[in-house]
């Protein structure tokens, strides 16, 4: 089965875990960098990214996560599409640097201006819930990344290569669809690396 870690330092962990299993793969917390070592694939929950970024550093987990997404699958959700973007704006340094974007942190405003929409997501469905809270939004993409989803002209969804981002959580909300499609990019990938 399709073994596939939620890097558990901060967020929405138990959701993505839940998500998961309901798409048919083995889902697990990652706390410890030798945890990864026998993982299909890896989503990288929302949070705050700059505490997730200072965890990260304490539990020197930078170069491994680097070094795993070389070969295999990664899923950033809100704070883990900034995590994962080329380019923060406002920020002179970016994290892992996996996708040929730039993002802008909390572009649709605070806490209080969470909210829902539908959207469109090329390849999983047109009427997909997407959640909002203090959400990015990914400002502009290199040539090799596909857009996969747009909600009032701002990108909110992306994938390059085996990597995958969404600026909402689809971890909260009953609706597997996106997660089934990694679980998908995962066992594809698993098959070219065997």
């Amino acid at each position: 089965m399709t073994k596939i870690g939620v890097l558990a330092l901060q967020g929405a962990v138990r959701e993505h875990i839940k998500a998961l299993q309901e798409s048919g793969a083995e889902a697990v917390s990652v706390k410890r960098i030798d945890e990864l070592n026998d993982l299909d694939g890896l989503i990288i929950p929302g949070g705050e990214s700059t505490a997730m970024r200072r965890l990260i550093d304490k539990y020197e987990f930078l170069e491994p996560l680097k070094a795993f997404a070389k070969e295999k699958p990664v899923f950033g959700t809100c704070a883990g599409l900034i995590l994962m973007a080329k380019t923060i704006q406002g920020q002179d340094t970016a994290h892992l640097e996996l996708i040929d974007m730039t993002v802008e942190r909390n572009a649709f405003g605070r806490q209080k201006e969470s909210f829902e929409a539908e959207l469109e997501i090329k390849g999983v469905g047109e009427d997909v819930n997407g959640v909002f809270i203090r959400a990015p939004y990914i400002v502009n993409v290199g040539e090799d990344v596909e857009v996969l989803s747009v909600h009032n002209d701002r990108i909110v969804g992306a994938r390059q290569g085996h990597f995958l981002c969404a600026a909402f959580h689809p971890e909260l909300t009953d609706d597997y669809r996106l997660h089934q499609f990694f679980v998908q990019m995962v066992d594809e990938t698993k098959k070219v690396i065997a």
